[in-house]
């Protein structure tokens, strides 16, 4: 008799809830945990499979009669931004990303409750404190950093650190295959300079320079103005129930 492994990964269902993308419907998850020595390689087996990562839960919908949440990674090499994503780079030639430790300050717990309040008050998110703060940002078994943005400064050269004023944040984790931008955040005052495009335009960038071949972008949701944004970076792939399809 077949007996599976005491470390293999146990998979749960979450009652009905309201979808946060589509009025009048329901959302349910399957999960699993993301904890110990085999959480890495789990996480990037599970990326793969359209799941996404939130502290140490892999989680991808399981609705009965829906299938609108479709799991995007963008195809690194062959990337060519277009003509008004050019003009997105160009515009945040100043701000410079840095890569640090996954370790929670009053500065990004600042800059995130603001963003919260500006974009998101109504979200599921709203209520967090500066200790759920810190366990989303912690609280993970798989190779994360921060993305830090600020303005370029007199010693960006050298150090390759930016200056001033926090303006952005990406969680990020490291994948075999890929970057998973897991949460970004960024102040809602430099809404014209389309900060989560830019972000994810660093990050295509930054997956180039590792020789990763995607960046997963996590859910889009054809009809959810949240999430139209993503299908602006082609060629990507879309995960459907044949695998992943590729999208000009």
């Amino acid at each position: 008799m077949t007996r599976e492994p005491r470390d293999a990964p146990q998979f749960y269902l979450t009652a009905p809830s309201p979808c946060p993308y589509l009025p009048g419907l329901e959302e349910r998850k399957v999960f699993t945990h993301l904890i110990g020595r085999r959480a890495p390689t789990l996480n990037d087996t599970l990326t793969q499979s359209g799941f996404r990562r939130s502290q140490t839960i892999a989680y991808r919908p399981a609705c009965e009669a829906c299938r609108a949440c479709v799991s995007v990674r963008v195809l690194v090499d062959e990337f060519k931004p277009s003509r008004s994503l050019r003009r997105i780079a160009e515009r945040n030639v100043d701000i410079v990303g840095q890569a640090v430790p996954p370790r929670p300050t009053s500065e990004q717990y600042s800059l995130f409750r603001t963003y919260l309040d500006n974009r998101h008050a109504d979200g599921g998110m709203a209520d967090m404190s500066v200790l759920d703060y810190s366990m989303m940002v912690e609280d993970s078994h798989v190779d994360t950093r921060l993305i830090v943005y600020r303005k370029r400064g007199p010693d960006t050269r050298i150090n390759g650190r930016g200056d001033g004023p926090l303006l952005a944040v990406a969680v990020t984790d490291i994948l075999a295959d890929g970057l998973s931008m897991v949460y970004s955040f960024y102040d809602p005052s430099l809404a014209g300079r389309s900060m989560g495009s830019m972000m994810i335009l660093d990050h295509i960038d930054r997956a180039r320079r590792l020789g990763l071949p995607h960046v997963y972008l996590g859910y889009w949701v054809e009809g959810s103005r949240k999430m139209s944004y993503k299908a602006r970076f082609t060629p990507q792939e879309r995960l459907g129930m044949n695998g992943w399809d590729r999208v000009d």
